[in-house]
């Protein structure tokens, strides 16, 4: 059996731009000609690849073949850069997916430093970046998940250190004898998101007990911290993100003997590409100089 690369190509577009009626403008074909590719692929393989929904999506087995169309265009395309007949066409775009964290903090300065390539950021907490991998969505990720996905190679990239803090009067409120797990049952709390677990991971490790105390959600790393500084609530912080904060007096540490630590890892498609090796190179790189 073999596989036709204007059929995958078709496939990606499809699922890139949400309708076979999109993937034609995008590649400048009918709509009938993006249909035809679609169903003799799907006829090939005696399996359905499209959701044919509004957008349209990829199913289990479409995502396999969206994945390797991807890996095939980075690998055409450095060919071709390589032979000196690239055609000029744009910059090469690296879809990557990062948490909200790190992208706060020191993935933009260590991607300027690979000026050559344009970036396409998904934003999704550490524990569940992996599923736009498995997707074919991004070709690589910081996750905190260190067991390579199938396909991908991982390598290490450090720990971000997080840690308990509050505004003062927060703290003086609500933590007068310090962070007791009877505190901590009644204190308000701000959490990213409902994927968000960095909280209560803190809260077992520091009580042994499931604890549901309020929630406020700020979906947004910046705003996250304003919330902390502004009193809404407590949460657990990385240190490189908040220094200023905290040498300013507008926030203190609730439980300096107890940081959490969130290693992270690097996952990226095992494809034999400079362009992944070199940001995976510059990431580490970066990584080493602030993570632990």
């Amino acid at each position: 059996m073999e596989l036709q690369l204007d059929q995958l190509s078709t496939l990606a577009a499809v699922v890139d731009n949400g309708s076979f009626e999109n993937a034609a403008r995008a590649m400048r074909i009918t709509p009938s000609a993006v249909s035809q590719r679609i169903k003799s692929l799907e006829q090939q393989l005696g399996r359905v690849l499209l959701q044919r929904s509004k957008p349209v999506r990829a199913t289990e087995s479409g995502q396999v073949l969206v994945r390797l169309a991807r890996q095939f265009a980075v690998l055409e395309r450095e060919a071709f850069e390589a032979l000196g007949a690239g055609d000029g066409s744009g910059r090469t775009v690296v879809p990557l997916v990062v948490n909200a964290d790190s992208l706060a903090t020191w993935i933009l300065p260590a991607l300027a430093r690979v000026p050559e390539l344009s970036f396409e950021l998904h934003l999704e907490d550490q524990d569940h970046s992996t599923v736009l991998l498995r997707k074919g969505t991004v070709m690589a990720a910081v996750t905190s998940e260190p067991e390579a996905v199938q396909g991908c190679i991982v390598r290490p990239l450090g720990s971000m250190q997080y840690r308990a803090m509050a505004s003062p009067a927060f703290a003086e409120r609500w933590f007068p004898e310090g962070p007791t797990p009877e505190a901590l049952a009644v204190a308000p709390m701000v959490v990213f998101d409902r994927k968000d677990e960095l909280q209560d991971r803190y809260l077992r490790l520091r009580t042994r007990r499931q604890l549901h105390p309020p929630r406020n959600y700020v979906p947004a790393s910046t705003d996250f911290v304003e919330a902390v500084v502004l009193g809404l609530g407590w949460a657990a912080l990385p240190g490189i993100q908040v220094e200023g904060r905290l040498a300013e007096g507008l926030l203190v540490e609730l439980d300096p003997g107890h940081p959490v630590d969130v290693p992270l890892y690097w996952q990226q498609w095992a494809l034999e590409s400079t362009m992944l090796a070199d940001v995976a190179d510059t990431l580490s790189r970066a990584a080493a100089e602030l993570l632990r």
